[in-house]
């Protein structure tokens, strides 16, 4: 087997679990992976047009509109009118909203630190540095 393909099945192998863990997590919270995405979108990002987030998210402005309704009936965001332009609409998080962020973020941190358990400094550092060669060739 090659190189490429081994990667290929690894990293494959890599995200079905982490969408797994990803999915019972967010479950658990009474959310989809796509609202929970909104929300971390939201939580690193702060308030955005809703065009801008659809951009971030992939998605369409129609499909976001179906997702921030949904979310906004569970108090997670807010939509308000933007200030210098009134045909744009502005999406943050709630109160709410914010505390399912953070809470979120620090399962993503204990996920990691289980993830880093085993390798050394050297390793995880060249991890770190991989991950950021990677990441923006997506």
């Amino acid at each position: 087997m090659q190189r490429n393909e081994r990667l290929t099945n690894l990293l494959t192998e890599f995200f079905e679990r982490f969408s797994s863990w990803e999915q019972c997590v967010v479950k658990d919270k009474g959310l989809t992976l796509p609202q929970m995405h909104t929300i971390e979108i939201l939580g690193v990002h702060g308030r955005m047009r809703m065009k801008e987030l659809a951009e971030k998210m992939g998605i369409t402005t129609g499909t976001l509109t179906v997702l921030a309704d949904r979310l906004q009936d569970k108090n997670l965001i807010e939509r308000t009118p933007h200030e210098q332009d009134r045909r744009s609409i502005l999406v943050g998080l709630t109160q709410k909203g914010e505390r399912h962020f953070e809470e979120h973020h620090r399962l993503h941190l204990r996920l990691t630190e289980e993830l880093l358990t085993g390798l050394d400094e050297g390793e995880a550092e060249t991890l770190e540095n991989l991950l950021s060669k990677m990441i923006p060739r997506l």
